[in-house]
C-alpha cells in the first residue's frame, strides 16, 4: 500500500502530503482521494486559433449564413477554370431565391435565377424555379462510338436561353420518391473556336445530324425512385438511390424531337462508422428516335470529364446510348475534408444491345473534397486513362 501511495504522489495526481498510507484504509480510498484531487484541476480542451479560423469560415459558407457565396459552375463541362458569384436572399422563412453568374477565360458564359422552396406539402414535397442563359464557346466533338480519335477533335459552340420547373414529392417522407419537371428551352448550334477546327469545317449537315440546327424544345421529364437514407444528395456517406428517369424532347418544328430514358443506382456503404465509404453508381442513357426525326449530335449521351470518365476530356465519348460504372474508397480526414480513391468505367454504342462489360474505357485516381453537411462546393481530382492525365476542378459531388 505504502509503495502504491507513494506512486500516487510521484506521477503528480494528488500533492504530497495529502495522501499518506497510515491515513488510507485501502487502496481504493487512495483512488478516490487522487480522482478528487484531479477533478478539482479540470479544464475544457481549448481549440487553436487556426481551427476556430477554418471552423468558422467553413460554417459560414456551407450553411448560407452568407448572402453572397462564389459560383464556380461552368456554364458547360469542359469550360475551364471558372470565376462566378451568386447573392442567396430568403423570400420566406424556408424559400430562397438565388442570382447567380459565371464566366471563363474560354468565354462560357452563365447567368441565372433559382427560386426553392423546399418544404412544401407539410415537408413532403420541394419545388425548384429556375431560368437564365448559358454560353459555351468550344465544346469538344471526336465522332462517334468507342473507336471515335482523341487526334479528330473538332469544336462547336451554342447559346441557350431555359426557363424550368421541377416539383419533387415523398409521398411517405421517406424512401418513395416521384419527380416531374417542364423545361422550355432553344440550342442554338454554332461555330467553335479554340485550337481545334470547328464542326462546320470538318462535317456537313449530311454527315453530322442536328449540325448548325436551332430546336426549339419542350423538354418534360418523370422520375419514380427509392432514395434510402440518403442524409443529401450534395454529399452523402449511407444510403442510396434507385431510379428511372423518362425524358421528352418535343420540338417546335417536329424536325429534332425524341426520347430518352435513364437508369440510375447508387450506394454508399459506411465503415467504421463512417470514417470509411464505398460508394457506387452504375448509369445508363438509352435514347429513341420519333418516327421521322434525328438526334441531334450535342443532344446525343457522351462520357468523359468531371463526373464521368475523369481520366478523358469533357464529352470524349459520344453516341446514341451510354452506360457508366464508377467506384470510390473514400476516407474521411476531418468534418469538412475527404480524399477519395476511384475507378471509373464506360462505354457509348449505338445499340442497346452494346451496352455490355467489353472493351470499356477506363481510368483510375485521387481526389480531394471540401464540403459541408449537405453540398460539396469543391472537388479537386487528378485521374489517369489511356490518353493520358487529367485534372478535375468542379463544385459539386460526383454523385
Amino acid at each position: 500500500m505504502r509503495r502504491f501511495a507513494r506512486a500516487i504522489v510521484l506521477a503528480g495526481l494528488v500533492p504530497p502530503g495529502v495522501v499518506s498510507a497510515q491515513d488510507a484504509s485501502s487502496r481504493v480510498a487512495v483512488i478516490e482521494q487522487a480522482q478528487e484531487v484531479k477533478d478539482q484541476n479540470l479544464r475544457p480542451a481549448e481549440v487553436g486559433r487556426v481551427e476556430q479560423y477554418v471552423t468558422r469560415l467553413t460554417d459560414a459558407f456551407l450553411s448560407g449564413q452568407v448572402h453572397w457565396h462564389p459560383f464556380w459552375q461552368n456554364a458547360y463541362s469542359g469550360g475551364g477554370f471558372t470565376l462566378g458569384a451568386g447573392y442567396t436572399q430568403y423570400v420566406s422563412s424556408y424559400n430562397t431565391l438565388d442570382v447567380r453568374g459565371s464566366i471563363t477565360f474560354s468565354g462560357y458564359k452563365r447567368i441565372e435565377a433559382e427560386l426553392v422552396a423546399p418544404e412544401l406539402f407539410t415537408r413532403h414535397g420541394s419545388l425548384s424555379v429556375l431560368g437564365g442563359w448559358r454560353e459555351a464557346t468550344q465544346v469538344g466533338f471526336y465522332g462517334f462510338g468507342m473507336t471515335s480519335a482523341e487526334d479528330n477533335r473538332a469544336n462547336y459552340g451554342f447559346t441557350q436561353p431555359y426557363a424550368s420547373a421541377l416539383l419533387e414529392l415523398f409521398p411517405t417522407r421517406r424512401l418513395f420518391l416521384v419527380r416531374g419537371g417542364l423545361e422550355v428551352t432553344q440550342w442554338s448550334q454554332g461555330a467553335g473556336s479554340g485550337s481545334a477546327p470547328s464542326v462546320d469545317e470538318v462535317y456537313t449537315d449530311a454527315t453530322l445530324p442536328g449540325l448548325g440546327t436551332k430546336p426549339v424544345y419542350w423538354h418534360t421529364q418523370a422520375t419514380v425512385g427509392v432514395d434510402s437514407r440518403r442524409p443529401a444528395r450534395g454529399y452523402a456517406r449511407r444510403g442510396g438511390f434507385y431510379g428511372v428517369t423518362a425524358h421528352d424532347f418535343t420540338d417546335h418544328d417536329k424536325t429534332y424531337g425524341f426520347n430518352r430514358i435513364d437508369y440510375e443506382a447508387i450506394q454508399h456503404i459506411p465503415i467504421l462508422r463512417d470514417t470509411w465509404v464505398v460508394s457506387l453508381r452504375a448509369r445508363a442513357e438509352t435514347t429513341y428516335d420519333k418516327s421521322g426525326q434525328q438526334i441531334p449530335f450535342y443532344m446525343m449521351p457522351s462520357l468523359g470529364g468531371g463526373s464521368t470518365l475523369r481520366g478523358y476530356s469533357s464529352w470524349r465519348l459520344r453516341d446514341l446510348h451510354s452506360l457508366l460504372l464508377q467506384g470510390e474508397w473514400r476516407m474521411m480526414a476531418n468534418r469538412f475534408f475527404d480524399v477519395a480513391l476511384f475507378y471509373d468505367a464506360g462505354k457509348v454504342a449505338a445499340s442497346r444491345s452494346d451496352l455490355d462489360l467489353s472493351r470499356m474505357k477506363t481510368d483510375f485516381g485521387v481526389g480531394f473534397r471540401w464540403h459541408g453537411l449537405a453540398r460539396t462546393p469543391l472537388r479537386i481530382e487528378l485521374a489517369k486513362g489511356s490518353e493520358g492525365f487529367s485534372l478535375v476542378f468542379a463544385a459539386s459531388e460526383v454523385f
